[in-house]
Protein backbone atom coordinates (compact mmCIF):
# COMPACT_ATOMS: atom_id res chain seq x y z
CA UNK A 1 0.00 0.00 0.00
CA UNK A 2 1.75 3.82 -0.75
CA UNK A 3 2.13 5.64 1.98
CA UNK A 4 1.62 8.88 0.37
CA UNK A 5 2.45 10.91 -2.86
CA UNK A 6 4.40 13.90 -3.82
CA UNK A 7 3.41 16.23 -6.80
CA UNK A 8 6.89 16.66 -8.57
CA UNK A 9 6.24 20.23 -9.56
CA UNK A 10 8.79 23.33 -8.83
CA UNK A 11 11.02 20.49 -7.05
CA UNK A 12 14.84 19.68 -6.85
CA UNK A 13 16.03 16.11 -7.76
CA UNK A 14 19.21 15.18 -6.39
CA UNK A 15 21.81 12.38 -6.55
CA UNK A 16 23.26 12.54 -2.79
CA UNK A 17 25.52 8.88 -2.46
CA UNK A 18 25.83 6.74 -5.04
CA UNK A 19 22.72 4.15 -4.18
CA UNK A 20 20.64 8.22 -2.86
CA UNK A 21 18.31 10.20 -4.36
CA UNK A 22 16.53 13.39 -2.15
CA UNK A 23 13.33 15.06 -3.87
CA UNK A 24 12.91 18.72 -1.87
CA UNK A 25 10.82 21.43 -2.88
CA UNK A 26 11.36 25.03 -3.18
CA UNK A 27 8.48 26.36 -0.85
CA UNK A 28 10.39 23.90 1.86
CA UNK A 29 13.95 23.60 1.00
CA UNK A 30 14.78 22.13 4.65
CA UNK A 31 12.46 19.33 3.91
CA UNK A 32 14.01 16.81 1.96
CA UNK A 33 12.49 13.22 1.17
CA UNK A 34 15.44 10.35 0.58
CA UNK A 35 15.04 7.33 -1.76
CA UNK A 36 17.86 4.35 -1.93
CA UNK A 37 18.01 2.06 -4.75
CA UNK A 38 19.43 -1.32 -5.03
CA UNK A 39 22.26 -0.02 -7.40
CA UNK A 40 23.83 3.53 -8.94
CA UNK A 41 22.63 2.33 -12.15
CA UNK A 42 18.74 2.35 -10.96
CA UNK A 43 19.75 5.64 -9.21
CA UNK A 44 20.58 7.30 -12.41
CA UNK A 45 17.72 5.70 -14.01
CA UNK A 46 15.35 7.24 -11.74
CA UNK A 47 16.79 10.47 -11.33
CA UNK A 48 16.67 11.09 -15.21
CA UNK A 49 12.29 9.61 -15.00
CA UNK A 50 11.78 11.99 -12.16
CA UNK A 51 13.54 14.84 -14.27
CA UNK A 52 11.66 14.04 -17.64
CA UNK A 53 8.14 13.15 -15.48
CA UNK A 54 7.95 17.17 -14.63
CA UNK A 55 5.47 19.30 -16.23
CA UNK A 56 7.42 22.23 -16.49
CA UNK A 57 9.93 19.54 -18.39
CA UNK A 58 6.78 18.46 -20.43
CA UNK A 59 5.64 22.08 -21.24
CA UNK A 60 9.52 23.31 -22.20
CA UNK A 61 9.70 20.09 -24.86
CA UNK A 62 6.06 21.09 -26.73
CA UNK A 63 7.36 24.40 -27.08
CA UNK A 64 10.72 23.10 -28.32
CA UNK A 65 8.71 20.95 -30.81
CA UNK A 66 6.13 22.99 -31.37
CA UNK A 67 8.60 25.72 -32.74
CA UNK A 68 10.30 23.46 -35.35
CA UNK A 69 7.36 22.04 -36.49
CA UNK A 70 6.10 25.54 -37.60
CA UNK A 71 9.68 26.43 -39.00
CA UNK A 72 9.54 23.20 -40.93
CA UNK A 73 6.13 23.82 -42.20
CA UNK A 74 5.19 27.27 -41.74
CA UNK A 75 1.98 26.18 -39.63
CA UNK A 76 1.17 26.17 -36.01
CA UNK A 77 0.66 22.15 -35.21
CA UNK A 78 -1.78 23.23 -32.44
CA UNK A 79 -4.40 25.06 -34.92
CA UNK A 80 -5.05 21.59 -36.05
CA UNK A 81 -6.32 20.41 -33.06
CA UNK A 82 -8.30 23.53 -32.08
CA UNK A 83 -6.25 24.92 -29.31
CA UNK A 84 -7.42 28.65 -28.64
CA UNK A 85 -5.42 31.39 -28.71
CA UNK A 86 -5.34 31.78 -24.65
CA UNK A 87 -3.76 28.30 -24.69
CA UNK A 88 -1.11 29.26 -26.99
CA UNK A 89 -0.03 32.19 -25.76
CA UNK A 90 0.26 30.02 -22.06
CA UNK A 91 2.13 27.91 -24.30
CA UNK A 92 4.35 30.59 -25.44
CA UNK A 93 8.13 30.74 -24.90
CA UNK A 94 8.91 33.28 -21.59
CA UNK A 95 10.36 36.61 -23.68
CA UNK A 96 13.63 37.80 -22.09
Amino acid sequence: QPIGALLLEHCRITKEEENVFSISFMEEPERKYCFECATEEQCQEWVEALKRASYEFLRRSLIFYRNEIQKMTGKDPLEQFGISEEARFQLAAPRH
